[in-house]
C-alpha cells in the first residue's frame, strides 16, 4: 500500500492530508497520478499541476521514478519565498 500525502495548498485545495493506494505491481509517479485522478476525478485540476513538487520516500522525484508499493509519496506546491 502506497502512502500518498499532500502538503500546503495542495491539502487545503483536496481537502484531505493523504490517503492510501493500493497497487499490484511498481508503477512510476506519473501512473500513480493517473490511477488517483481516476479515482478521485474531482482531483484532477490540482494533481495535473506541472509545477507540483514530489518527493518517494523522502527523495525528491520526478514524473519517471518508480514508486513501490511500500513506498511513501508527498506531493506538494513550489515553495516560494521573499
Amino acid at each position: 500500500m502506497i502512502k500518498v500525502l499532500f502538503f500546503g495548498q495542495l491539502k487545503e485545495q483536496l481537502g484531505v492530508a493523504g490517503t492510501e493506494v493500493s497497487i499490484e505491481f511498481n508503477v512510476t509517479v506519473s501512473q500513480l497520478l493517473e490511477g488517483m485522478i481516476q479515482t478521485h476525478p474531482h482531483w484532477a485540476h490540482d494533481l495535473n499541476n506541472e509545477t507540483l513538487l514530489v518527493a518517494v520516500d523522502q527523495i525528491m522525484a520526478k514524473a519517471e521514478t518508480v514508486v513501490s508499493r511500500s513506498s511513501e509519496v508527498a506531493f506538494f506546491p513550489p515553495v516560494t519565498g521573499g
